[in-house]
């Protein structure tokens, strides 16, 4: 096959496999034909493409939700292209804006070097680290110095910059923007013609951020890269992005119950979303699953599927089955065989606030109490958390030894 292909040329069963999985879960590709033609000219000279993705240490932990475009790397990798893990320790020092509404304050060198040990540690129970390239992009981004900041900075306009949504907000509503955070979209634009990617991952709210590295390569005068949004995933909440501040998270450190616990805690609805972005099954295999749901089969039992290869894949096989062994033997012993059945509306609804309503507590100034002495537990898993919101589902909620409820909230 000649490497100077046409457009119009009908990709081959082997490129149609790879944009399929390209797509699966993704919010979008663009340019949707550039990424068949690099494919294709990679099936005929067997030249792996280059996959970047970025992620600046900014916390110690990794969580599900980053996952979401980690998976996405490994199927990547697992058609043989080259995946770029890029640790931004120095964009970590300016500060991504992406989504803000004030100045991020930036991190401290040390900070940032505390947080990047542990990254990789933990990306690695993802991605293959014998295929995986580890880069830091203050090896290109420290040379370039104040003249070649300069000179960058000379190849994007301030109209362009202001047409990022999160920075025309805050410019309208009369609150301030530093200039340094216009670096931040130049210099992670900058580490795509330092690696000369052909593809870069991110999640939505980096959208703005990948396109300007698409417009630098090509003043640069290299072929630009593709870019591939992942969505942001939801957390326990079912409502708001998963957040270590929103503490709606589930950190790929955890122990294998309460990662277990926690899977089964999502909402009936949100556990299909979390099937497409970060189960490894084939999309036909959910399918399959969710129509079995459709005809009645109980859909705690796929649930407990998704839990257990979630914690199989951040700990092992015989761990999953200890936690799901674990978590049965709390239930059946813990809960009596009639409980008060409650509904309650207005999800998702504070741990607390749940409470009062339930009559599990007077008040939630009492369930707080409850919950900071550690009485308080959701489908077995202990509550330490008091700002939990929980989402539309069923929940056995216990207060004490003796108070149930088996919660219906919608």
């Amino acid at each position: 096959m000649n490497p100077e292909f046409v457009t119009g040329q009908p990709p081959s069963d082997r490129v149609g496999r790879a944009l399929e999985i390209s797509l699966r879960g993704a919010d979008e590709l663009l340019p949707q034909d550039e990424w068949v033609k690099k494919l294709q000219r990679a099936e005929a000279t067997g030249q792996p493409l280059r996959i970047k993705l970025g992620l600046d240490p900014t916390a110690p932990d990794i969580h599900f939700g980053h996952t979401v475009v980690l998976n996405k790397m490994r199927q990547l990798q697992d058609l043989g292209h080259t995946v770029i893990f890029l640790i931004g320790d120095f964009t970590s020092l300016i500060g991504d804006p992406s989504g803000r509404n004030s100045t991020r304050p930036p991190l401290t060198a040390e900070q940032i070097r505390a947080n990047a040990e542990t990254y990789f540690a933990q990306a690695k129970l993802v991605l293959d680290e014998s295929k995986t390239e580890i880069r830091y992009n203050s090896e290109w981004s420290d040379p370039l110095g104040a003249r070649g900041m300069i000179q960058l900075a000379a190849k994007y306009t301030v109209a362009r910059m202001m047409e990022r949504d999160d920075f025309n907000k805050r410019f309208k509503a009369g609150q301030s923007i530093s200039v340094h955070e216009f670096l931040y979209p130049l210099m992670q634009g900058y580490d795509s013609v330092a690696l000369k990617s052909d593809l870069e991952l991110g999640g939505t709210d980096q959208k703005f951020n990948l396109l300007v590295g698409r417009h630098l390569q090509q003043e640069y005068g290299q072929e630009p890269q593709c870019i591939l949004t992942m969505p942001l995933l939801e957390g326990l909440d079912g409502v708001e992005k998963m957040s270590k501040s929103k503490n709606n998270y589930i950190g790929i450190s955890e122990d294998a119950n309460s990662m277990f616990a926690k899977t089964l805690s999502i909402s009936d609805e949100l556990m299909w979303k979390w099937y497409t972005l970060l189960s490894f099954r084939s999309l036909e295999e959910i399918a399959a699953l969710k129509a079995e749901v459709a005809a009645g089969r109980n859909p705690k039992d796929a649930k407990v599927l998704l839990a257990k290869e979630l914690t199989a894949r951040f700990h092992s096989a015989q761990a999953a089955e200890a936690a799901e062994q674990d978590f049965i033997h709390r239930s059946k012993g813990g809960v009596p065989d009639e409980i008060p059945e409650v509904t309650l509306s207005g999800a998702p609804l504070g741990i607390a606030q749940l409470l009062k309503q339930a009559n599990l507590a007077p008040s939630t100034s009492e369930g707080n109490r409850l919950i900071d002495g550690g009485g308080v537990r959701v489908d077995s898993a202990v509550v330490s958390d008091k700002g939990l919101k929980l989402g539309a589902g069923s929940y056995v909620v216990q207060v004490g030894k003796r108070k149930f409820a088996r919660v219906h909230l919608a």
